[in-house]
């Protein structure tokens, strides 16, 4: 049997190890997915090792801080400067960035008008693969920041022209997501309204306090569930690929 699983701080509000579940009874694959709740990431070496595992997937708060345990970097998650999914093969940890995949789908989905200007709130991991795809795709953005160091504006800075001004609005920020519900992002929401497109990759629960505001508002929403299941995928096909390199390499 293979071993996967997620590594970071406060899981409970995860769906990943039910995805792989179930992904991996319907397609008969000898293999688990769990979750591995961690408060300090330079102990990843270890859990490999005891834990056995062949891969792994990386969230919050460990997308940038993970990188200089890796042994190497796929060319997007160097461009990007996080990772999210990692392949163990032998003593190397190799480092990947599958958000992108699963922004790109959601951005598609989205439909965003060629002069949409983004406003993107956060400046984690998640927010470098969103600027990433913001770049790939020529949407002009502006980033949000508790600290005026890190982002174009701070909170306290956005008033109803920001916000109008920038009629896609992506939250990147774990602000909203379970058991946290009541939570919401500082906006001016009454700026928003039927032109605004609000994407929160929050996708527990399905339907944010930022998304409630914004739909109240007229404003077209999505949440995070199409992300997460593309950029589960895209861990999959990485994961296998290895392993099939392994197999072959191994036979030979």
């Amino acid at each position: 049997m293979r071993h996967y699983g997620l590594i970071g701080k406060t899981l409970s509000h995860s769906f990943s190890a039910n995805f792989f579940r179930v992904k991996f009874e319907n397609e008969g694959i000898d293999a688990d997915y769990t979750l591995i709740e961690i408060d300090d990431i330079s102990t990843i070496r270890n859990i490999v090792v005891e834990r056995e595992l062949s891969g792994f997937n990386v969230t919050i708060p460990y997308k940038q801080s993970i990188i200089p345990y890796l042994d190497d970097l796929s060319d997007e998650a160097k461009a990007v400067g996080a990772v999210n999914c990692v392949v163990v093969r032998g003593d190397r940890l190799i480092g990947y960035n599958t958000d992108i995949t699963g922004i790109e789908a959601s951005f598609e989905w989205l439909d965003i008008d060629i002069d949409t200007r983004a406003l993107i709130l956060g400046t984690g991991g998640a927010s470098k693969a969103v600027q990433y795809v913001c770049k790939k795709y020529n949407i002009a953005y502006d980033v949000v920041s508790r600290d005026a160091e890190r982002g174009d504006y701070t909170y306290d800075m956005l008033n109803a022209d920001i916000v109008a001004q920038h009629r896609l609005i992506i939250n990147t920020t774990p602000v909203g997501m379970s058991p946290n519900n009541d939570d919401a992002p500082v906006l001016p929401y009454d700026a928003l309204g039927a032109k605004h497109r609000v994407f929160d990759l929050i996708y527990n629960p399905a339907t944010t306090l930022l998304l409630s505001h914004a739909k109240a508002q007229d404003a077209s929403t999505m949440n995070g569930i199409l992300m997460l299941q593309t950029q589960a995928i895209a861990s999959w096909h990485i994961w296998q690929r290895a392993y099939e390199e392994f197999k072959r390499d191994n036979i030979c």
